[in-house]
């Protein structure tokens, strides 16, 4: 099984119909089952279109899957918040595999869409040959928020966590690997296993360079995008892409993708 997960910064991106029209290219040469995407946005004033709205960043990757020759993909899509006063801000997953179920739900204290803190996770129940495993697509707030505190949105998301079933959690989580004592021990605290730690083959792991929008002053190579796992698992490799190195770069944060043994 294949695993993409990307905040791809939608309708933020300089040139971004030509980065979206590289995203669809790659997701269908590199034949991901599984792509988790945050910050996927559609314009509050567009005309419906189905469930969406004319331009939904999703919608249009979706057009571009189809048309690159992937015609199963579904998209569960759940809104967050508003964004720069015209958007409608979201977290998403697109997978090829049959849906059994899907949920989406708070994490954060605010429910409130005209907070930008307010943070919502869509979850897909996929069968994948006889095993059914969860899905998440995350987007955490930051440590030492008091406004807004992480582990509060943890133990949110891991109430969601099925005790039987392999579930996977995927996205920003906006705290990085090198820190000790904050966000990404707490994650390990609560029983996930990072995919990249059990990969057979992996690169650096850096998905951020520099400063980008909520960690304005940055000046260290940071590793805030995951895909966790909730039990350890074979994974043969992971891997950045969209970095500049492993195809062009198409948002503020390089993607994860991963190879695992199901």
């Amino acid at each position: 099984m294949k695993l993409l997960t990307l905040n791809c910064h939608s309708w933020q991106e300089d040139q971004q119909l030509e980065k979206l029209d590289i995203l669809a290219q790659k997701i269908a040469a590199r034949d991901y089952d599984i792509i988790a995407l945050q910050e996927v946005s559609q314009l509050t004033d567009a005309e419906p279109e189905g469930p969406f709205k004319k331009g939904h960043f999703g919608l249009e990757l979706l057009k571009r899957l189809k048309a690159a020759g992937r015609h199963d993909d579904q998209m569960h899509w759940a809104f967050c918040h508003y964004g720069y006063d015209i958007y409608e801000e979201g977290v998403a997953i697109l997978t090829r595999l049959p849906i059994v179920e899907t949920d989406s739900f708070f994490i954060s204290q605010s429910q409130d869409p005209d907070h930008w803190k307010t943070r919502a996770v869509p979850k897909v129940t996929v069968q994948y040959g006889e095993k059914l495993i969860d899905v998440f697509s995350c987007h955490l707030g930051w440590w030492g928020d008091e406004e807004e505190p992480y582990d509060h949105q943890v133990r949110e998301l891991m109430a969601h966590k099925h005790p039987d079933r392999l579930s996977f959690f995927m996205g920003d989580f906006n705290n990085h690997a090198g820190l000790s004592g904050e966000g990404y021990d707490l994650l390990h605290e609560n029983g996930l296993v990072d995919t990249y730690v059990l990969a057979e083959e992996k690169d650096s792991g850096i998905t951020v360079f520099g400063t980008i929008a909520g960690w304005e002053g940055n000046d260290q190579p940071l590793r805030i995008d995951y895909i966790f796992a909730s039990e350890t698992i074979k994974v043969r490799s992971s891997r950045v892409i969209f970095n500049g190195d492993h195809y062009p770069v198409v948002s503020d944060h390089f993607g994860v993708e991963v190879d695992v043994k199901i």
